[in-house]
């Protein structure tokens, strides 16, 4: 989330967001691994970003004309080849430039905008509906030396400011909209030809100050005509519309300004509109706010009454929209979508695509970073086609583009699609008898939900099997295929391939499995008492902890543990995992929630003397939960502390301590009968009167998360030793049972 505190936008024609031709195509979700609510979506722009020249600032404006041009303004003062560093290889642009969409190299188009005092830029940019008239706000007072007030008119024939368009604006232009007759104004101006106008105003095409009054109390950002030319939609930081409350999104009459929509309450105090886009039958919101919860995500409203249509709550100052074939694209720095079931405290993303019936995120997922100035990354977006092909350009502030050095301006198109899905971590089983179960994380690739699957055994040319399955960065669940076409004391590899049908991965590293006689005692007493995550940590150098169980809940190992540790806890071939106790942890990949009984099981071994987090329940998976109970952690002494909330915290605590440098098996349970932690088979503390914990969203962790506010708060957050054998289960495992387990060890 940014403060709303400086310019963001810039408007568009009617007949430009009509002619934002492009973005067709289907994403099947119907597969295995996808989500039931998956949707189908035209998504046809790829990931993969284009060649294009740069600039030295931020790209704060864009508009994109029918013949294939696009113009560029903003707050800086030369552009660049692509790949050339910053200082190098520049030619003069001041605030403005202009380029051919399929090369994305700079035209003859050449125009300076500039200012007597302080700094100029160009803050929106519109083309008029017949292409002839480019319209500049912002703030500058000249162009080419020709003055002018903060809006200016440009030929496009002939790349120069039209001398019959002249008419004085007493601050920042921020947003523009234009029609055959009428242009509109949104910014900082509380004057316009002379005459008040608070905020928003209108002119004609020939300058002509319009009785047209929407007077707002606060900046505007956004102002948008819908596509009958009736309204016009506004938005901005403003808590009235000519005396009438209606917090940062309004509708108005296109002629008169007078109020046909309100919004009081419809859109959080703290928050703002920062870009408004429409098409034939909605119009959609971008919107940042400032503070804890606030409401940052976009908004889709339906023209026929200006009603709500959906909105997302995604946390991460929206700054651009384009919408198109059914497609919602935005421009943000979102971090936080847990509140609508999509990512949770991820890296920040700053590319999305949603359809404009859905809020749910559709498989779209090119990125920048947040690059100079306040920070956000992207700030505005322009479509064009040009030689039969259609390119979506970006700008903004941004210095990188898929990890790649890009700075100002990027641009996408609907082919070639080029980046293959990342190579798939798999691992293999052999806990039961005559076969072999080979699992493996769905992969990711950034502009393909579903994608194909394709098992090598044994160094064959030809895949043994072939499966689909649906994934996004967040949510790669675990899928599994079983090779019974195996004998005992046979030893087998496995490689795996991921394609988004035009590209494929290469194979994975191969897996070796030897097929066991008979199936291993422990994984199947743990199996047989219904675990719903069962990590055995066999996987070598992967970011994959396979569950060995039906539940397919595979972890997301972080920060590199280390694999692959022997002695483990049970005799057999598994091996342990070691987490370091200051950054190293795993998490589950599914979320869950309303956990009222729960059994969590896992080995320890550790001398550490700073305790931390062995297990536990949070709602964050990149970074220290602010909700986090139903964990066991240790004490700097090496005793262990079992914990859940319910209207504070209720813990039970070991006598004995056990960072001895032996494997010990913990089990912790919560049900009708209250609390309890066993150590090595035996009840060491309770507590029946514990029998609720509070109910969120979340994730298992294993390795470390927040210990802020708990009990007898260890040195560390995270634990230092090995952990082998993690189960979770949905039922609170009786004693008979845990004591069972721990005699299976030697079983």
């Amino acid at each position: 989330m940014m403060k709303a505190t400086t310019a963001r936008r810039r408007g568009r024609t009617r007949a430009a967001a009509a002619a934002l031709g492009l973005l067709a195509g289907a994403l099947s979700a119907a597969a295995a691994g996808s989500p039931a609510s998956a949707l189908t979506a035209p998504v046809s722009i790829t990931a993969d970003d284009l060649s294009t020249w740069q600039t030295n600032g931020i790209v704060w404006s864009m508009a994109a004309s029918a013949d294939g041009v696009v113009y560029a303004g903003g707050t800086f003062s030369t552009v660049r080849p692509p790949g050339a560093a910053a200082g190098t290889s520049e030619q003069p642009a001041v605030n403005f430039a202009a380029f051919d969409a399929a090369t994305g190299a700079p035209t003859d188009c050449s125009l300076s905008f500039t200012v007597s005092s302080g700094t100029a830029t160009v803050r929106s940019l519109v083309l008029s509906p017949d292409g002839r008239t480019l319209y500049a706000g912002g703030r500058f007072g000249a162009v080419n030396g020709e003055g002018v007030s903060n809006i200016a008119a440009i030929d496009t024939a002939t790349c120069t400011p039209r001398q019959d368009f002249k008419v004085a604006v007493s601050a920042t232009v921020r947003a523009l909209a234009v029609t055959g007759d009428t242009v509109y104004l949104a910014g900082d101006f509380t004057q316009v030809g002379g005459q008040p106008r608070s905020h928003f105003a209108a002119v004609t095409t020939g300058a002509s100050l319009l009785p047209f009054t929407a007077d707002a109390d606060e900046v505007a950002r956004a102002v948008e005509v819908t596509q009958d030319g009736r309204h016009v939609l506004l938005g901005g930081d403003f808590f009235q519309i000519n005396g009438t409350n209606t917090h940062a999104l309004a509708v108005v009459d296109a002629t008169t300004g007078q109020l046909t929509k309100s919004y009081p309450g419809f859109i959080d105090n703290n928050s703002t509109v920062q870009d408004i886009t429409t098409d034939a039958g909605g119009f959609y919101t971008g919107n940042e706010g400032t503070g804890g919860g606030v409401f940052d995500g976009r908004i889709a409203l339906n023209l026929s009454n200006f009603e709500q249509r959906w909105r997302d709550t995604c946390l991460g100052a929206t700054q651009a929209l384009l919408v198109h074939d059914g497609v919602l694209y935005s421009g943000s720095h979102a971090h936080d979508c847990s509140s609508m079931d999509e990512f949770p405290d991820q890296p920040r993303k700053h590319l999305l695509a949603q359809s404009v019936d859905d809020p749910k995120l559709l498989p779209w997922f090119p990125d920048t970073n947040d690059g100079i100035g306040e920070p956000v990354g992207p700030r505005v977006m322009a479509q064009t086609d040009k030689g039969g092909r259609h390119y979506l350009w970006v700008g903004g502030e941004f210095t990188t583009v898929n990890s790649k050095g890009q700075q100002g301006l990027t641009r996408f198109a609907d082919g070639p699609d080029t980046g293959a899905p990342w190579v798939p971590n798999v691992s293999v089983s052999t806990v039961a008898a005559n076969k072999v179960e080979v699992n493996w994380q769905t992969s990711f690739d950034t502009d393909d939900g579903t994608l194909t699957y394709r098992i090598y055994k044994d160094g064959a040319s030809t895949p043994v099997h072939t499966t689909t399955g649906y994934s996004v960065f967040w949510d790669r669940p675990q899928l599994r295929w079983t090779d019974t076409d195996v004998a005992p004391g046979e030893t087998h590899t496995y490689r795996i391939t991921a394609s988004d049908g035009i590209n494929t991965s290469a194979k994975s590293p191969a897996v070796t499995a030897t097929v066991a006689a008979k199936a291993e005692s422990y994984p199947a007493g743990v199996l047989a008492d219904g675990a719903n995550l069962y990590w055995r940590y066999d996987e070598g150098t992967s970011t994959f902890a396979a569950d060995t169980g039906t539940g397919l809940d595979n972890g997301f190992l972080r920060n590199t543990p280390s694999y692959r540790q022997t002695p483990a806890a049970v005799p057999g071939p598994s091996t342990a995992i070691g987490f370091n106790g200051s950054t190293q942890y795993a998490y589950s990949n599914r979320s869950r929630s309303q956990l009222t009984q729960f059994s969590v099981e896992t080995w320890i071994k550790t001398t550490t003397t700073k305790g931390g987090k062995i297990i536990g329940f949070g709602n964050k998976t990149m970074e220290l939960s602010g909700k986090d109970d139903k964990h066991v952690y240790m004490l700097n002494n090496g005793r262990l502390t079992f914990g859940t909330s319910n209207s504070g915290t209720q813990t039970i605590t070991t006598t004995g301590a056990y960072n001895n440098g032996a494997w010990h098996h913990v089990v912790a349970t919560q049900g009708p009968n209250g609390m309890a932690l066993y150590v090595d088979g035996q009840l060491r503390a309770s507590n029946t009167r514990y029998t609720k914990n509070e109910s969120y969203t979340g994730h298992w962790r294993v390795g470390g998360d927040n210990l802020s506010g708990w009990p007898n708060r260890p040195t560390s957050n995270f634990f230092a030793g090995q952990i082998d054998e993690t189960a979770v289960y949905p039922t609170a495992l009786s004693a008979s049972r845990i004591s069972a387990h721990y005699a299976l060890r030697n079983g």
